[in-house]
């Protein structure tokens, strides 16, 4: 039997086992063959050298992580112990300042934080029109919007367009009280929020003013020519046939198009059909169109928001209807 201890004084040690050691027990069941005790500042490892040196690297890439962010959510925890592909590893390694995709207000550094996530930016970046499909939390807008404001500053694009099907009021906003942007602004909010994120506040409101950045309903999209654009579509999932040949058909010259959505959420009355399934099936085989399919380990919510998905996936196989997410 061998044995090794790893210090953690470059981290919160705190931080580093979770409340009441929930982290560290997520390390002794991802390793059930070594002896694994907490000291202090130290972790001491018991067992054969191949699960010393497995586990080892596993604790390595936790600690260069919480150097650099400080800290680390149990979801990201449990990522690292469950992931030994390359890829998954690399994801959780020392990023390259290249990987930042915009620096927002007082410097905060939005980035690709998944691996489906950095298949999204891969995906965009040579790809003018991707659809981004998963279930909440998984960051699809965030990270479209991410990618339309780093277009927008590098002059890739010359304006931001994002919309959302209002399906809770029909798209038929006329009966709301207030002007247009007070109508729509309940649906759109998410849009704003990520926005708010990456763009200073004065700054987003004469991008705003000059139209530079436009967030309106699908519907106000039919009959125009977007180009020089950067469009997301999001809640895809709520448009109907119709309306998503509509929205692809917008696209002009030097445009991308990012369409985010989750098709097991669909609002849509009983009387009518998303469009989203049949778009990416009959579209998948065009080049230039992209699909990226994000599950449940990319998301980035409350961790809870895991086992959620999980819980009602499983719900629905039960009951008949296969999850949509692909093994």
């Amino acid at each position: 039997m061998t044995e090794t201890i790893i210090n953690l004084e470059s981290v919160n040690p705190i931080e580093f086992f979770g409340v009441n050691n929930r982290k560290l027990d997520l390390l002794k069941k991802k390793f059930p063959l070594l002896k694994i005790l907490s000291r202090g500042t130290q972790v001491k490892l018991s067992g054969s050298p191949e699960q010393i040196e497995t586990a080892r690297e596993k604790i390595d890439l936790i600690i260069q992580y919480m150097e650099r962010n400080g800290d680390m959510s149990d979801n990201y925890f449990e990522q690292i112990l469950g992931g030994d592909d390359a890829e998954t590893i690399d994801n959780f390694k020392e990023r390259n300042p290249n990987d930042i995709l915009v620096l927002g207000p007082n410097g905060k550094t939005v980035r690709a934080r998944t691996i489906n996530q950095k298949r999204m930016v891969t995906a965009s970046d040579k790809n003018d029109i991707v659809f981004a499909v998963g279930p909440a939390g998984t960051g699809k807008t965030y990270t479209a919007v991410a990618l339309a404001v780093r277009a927008l500053k590098n002059k890739i694009v010359k304006k931001i367009i994002l919309t959302r099907p209002a399906v809770e009021a029909g798209e038929n906003l006329g009966f709301l009280p207030g002007d247009l942007k007070e109508k729509i602004d309940p649906y759109l909010r998410p849009l704003y929020d990520a926005l708010d994120d990456m763009i200073p506040a004065d700054k987003l409101g004469y991008y705003m003013s000059t139209r530079t950045i436009e967030i309106a309903p699908l519907a106000y999209m039919r009959g125009r020519t977007l180009d020089n654009a950067f469009i997301i579509l999001d809640e895809a999932q709520n448009a109907n046939d119709l309306q998503l040949k509509m929205f692809l058909t917008r696209i002009g010259a030097n445009a991308k198009a990012i369409i985010t959505g989750d098709p097991t959420q669909i609002d849509l009355p009983k009387n009518q059909r998303s469009g989203l399934e049949k778009a990416i099936r009959i579209l998948q085989n065009i080049d230039g169109i992209s699909h990226i399919e994000l599950d449940e380990e990319d998301v980035v919510r409350h961790k809870l928001v895991k086992a959620i998905i999980k819980a009602y996936d499983k719900e629905r196989e039960k009951e008949g209807a296969p999850s949509y997410h692909r093994d």
